[in-house]
């Protein structure tokens, strides 16, 4: 998608990481980067051409249940130094802009869901580099504040390595686990084999984020990664998209 100024203003684009599945035959899980009420953004190195119709499943491990649209590619963006390939896809069915929509709202001011009840949603990430954890947690302090998009029962939690997390997941209760692939002591391939070898870890959504290739992406999702992040990537957007959609649970 390409919109010009007019239609920025009329159907502005939320930032959004989601699994996508295609149900149209293809073998392969990407991301989307963002949505609006007439498409969305989906990270990809698949071949596609413009005009090509999509078949897509949107889904969030543990909080969103696979939604169906379809829609044509209306936008090709090429690889760069600081953005991966993708595609932009319209959606054109009323019934599919209105399954956008239904997302979507969880990001309005108009949303008054109450969370009272809700045990809260603790997300685990595991990253060695001191200055990208410092980097986040200011902006993760916000958002478990509740001083962007308002409260909900969201808290974080940093592990230095595979080792470091498994022991806290191990003693404590988490919804999802954000990991580095490449990390001294135990790597994140390995934290999630052991994490899928486990009884009490097996079902916990796993997102993998990593500078490297197609090889290390097939590696984790074979290891059973649900989502496949590639550097440089904005774990506020990942988080802000599990705001959100904690709000149409």
């Amino acid at each position: 998608m390409n919109p010009g100024p007019e239609d920025k203003r009329q159907h502005p684009r939320v930032p959004a990481v989601l699994r996508v599945d295609y149900t149209d035959g293809r073998q392969a899980r990407d991301v989307t980067e963002n949505l609006s009420h007439e498409g969305l953004f989906v990270q990809t190195d698949q071949a596609f051409v413009m005009g090509d119709e999509v078949r897509l499943a949107l889904s969030f491990p543990g909080l969103l249940d696979p939604v169906e649209v379809s829609g044509t590619v209306a936008w090709m963006r090429p690889a760069g130094p600081d953005q991966p390939a993708g595609v932009g896809v319209r959606v054109e069915r009323e019934q599919d802009r209105r399954k956008l929509g239904d997302i979507l709202s969880a990001a309005g001011a108009d949303s008054h869901a109450s969370h009272a009840e809700h045990e809260g949603y603790r997300v685990l990430i595991v990253e060695d580099n001191p200055h990208i954890i410092e980097m986040y947690s200011y902006v993760l302090k916000k958002l478990a504040s509740g001083e962007l998009h308002g409260k909900v029962p969201l808290e974080v939690h940093f592990a230095p390595d595979g080792h470091h997390a498994l022991l806290m997941l191990r003693e404590d209760r988490f919804n999802l686990v954000m990991t580095d692939l490449y990390m001294p002591v135990m790597d994140g391939f390995a934290l999630v084999e052991r994490m899928r070898e486990e009884e009490a870890l097996r079902t916990i959504p796993i997102i993998a984020i990593s500078a490297g290739g197609k090889e290390a992406q097939d590696r984790a999702m074979q290891l059973g990664v649900d989502i496949y992040l590639r550097k440089p990537v904005r774990f506020v957007e990942v988080l802000e998209t599990v705001k959100q959609l904690l709000r149409i649970k």
